[in-house]
């Protein structure tokens, strides 16, 4: 009997996390596209959600010392502080985009190929970790740790390039805002 409730627990958080897996892409491209008509720019929010994503990065990190010295109440505290942080980041950037024009990088040569690389694949890694930070998370919620431990092994080391990745483009493109 307790096997099937947990089996019914997974398959209900497999159809949440393959339904948010796919709409925040979708809505998060949508929104990209669209300007708020007469909005004023939020140009305040690069810095503050940079700030985000360095915050989460360093709160990842202290997540793993936490388990690994066995503090188990700490380490779920941090990783849903870092989901939330990540969400509010998500909010923040999506404002930003649908009251600003996307800055250019005004950088040239190899420094612009090194911007578009790390761009392309924060990009890239930030769509792909959703599903992965949410199965990961289901499972310790679930109480299944072994299954836990085989995802965040994949997980953290996306999520934190993710993280430290976001802070390097604000970093690389600061100078080109327009304020």
């Amino acid at each position: 009997m307790e096997n099937e409730v947990i089996a019914a627990k997974e398959k209900r958080f497999k159809n949440l996390i393959t339904i948010i897996s796919i709409a925040v892409p979708v809505v998060v491209a949508l929104l990209f596209g669209y300007k708020v008509p007469n909005a004023k720019p939020l140009t305040f929010l690069p810095p503050i959600y940079a700030t985000i994503n360095g915050l989460t990065a360093v709160l990842l990190v202290w997540a793993v010392i936490a388990i690994k010295n066995g503090k188990r109440g700490l380490h779920q505290k941090l990783m849903t502080t870092c989901i939330v942080l990540s969400a509010l980041f998500l909010v923040m950037y999506v404002a930003y985009h649908m009251t600003s024009d996307s800055t250019k990088f005004g950088g040239d040569g190899v420094v612009q190929y090194i911007y578009f690389f790390i761009l392309i694949t924060h990009i890239a890694l930030s769509i792909a970790v959703i599903p992965l930070v949410l199965v990961t998370y289901s499972k310790g919620y679930l109480g299944d740790f072994t299954g836990h431990r085989k995802w965040a092994k994949f997980t953290f080391p996306i999520w934190l390039y993710v993280a430290v990745t976001g802070v390097v483009v604000y970093l690389m493109i600061s100078p080109y805002y327009v304020h």
